[in-house]
């Protein structure tokens, strides 16, 4: 573990210095929670409202955080989580099929001022939209992210061989779309 997550450990498991911990952990973390529900909901203010319920959900489970694993590693799968709970609840509220829901995220990355970028880019989060859920988490864990396949396998529970062939899918998908176009 990280010294900074010692300390800010140290200080949220301290009754004097809980909150003072806390809110030292949001300023750690909240922009880095922050980019991964964007990444993976698009939409400031879904990733707004997602990041603040990441924190909560995060106070009140913060007993149970064993120290196993990074406190990011630990944020971020409750941040993935939340995200993709969010995308499902979306989906079924407003009835979308996969491909309507897709269409809409698309239609949204087409407006002006919604997403800086070149149109490589654009191209790029198109494809990912079209990517099943698994593959675009995959996708943003090892290339966005970084990780490596054995902090993905901690914050996902799946086995490094299963996230090496979901990404390989991934890539081979997003190339084929990005050179469609």
């Amino acid at each position: 573990m990280a010294p900074i997550d010692e300390q800010l450990l140290e200080q949220i498991r301290s009754p004097f210095t809980r909150e003072l911990g806390f809110r030292q952990l949001i300023e750690t973390y909240q922009k880095r929670v922050y980019q991964v529900i964007r990444r993976m909901v698009l939409i400031h203010e879904d990733a707004d409202d997602l990041t603040q319920n990441t924190f909560i959900k995060a106070y009140r489970y913060l007993d149970k955080f064993e120290g196993n694993s990074s406190i990011f590693t630990w944020l971020y799968r409750i941040a993935t989580n939340e995200a993709l709970t969010f995308l499902e609840k979306k989906k079924k509220r407003f009835s979308f099929s996969i491909d309507d829901h897709q269409d809409k995220l698309e239609s949204y990355l087409d407006q002006p001022g919604n997403l800086s970028g070149d149109e490589i880019q654009i191209r790029l989060q198109k494809a990912l939209l079209r990517l099943p859920e698994k593959q675009r988490l995959v996708f943003h864990l090892k290339y966005q992210e970084e990780l490596t396949y054995e902090q993905m396998s901690e914050i996902t529970g799946t086995s490094t061989g299963a996230l090496k062939a979901s990404y390989h899918h991934a890539v081979k998908k997003i190339e084929q779309f990005v050179l469609s176009e």
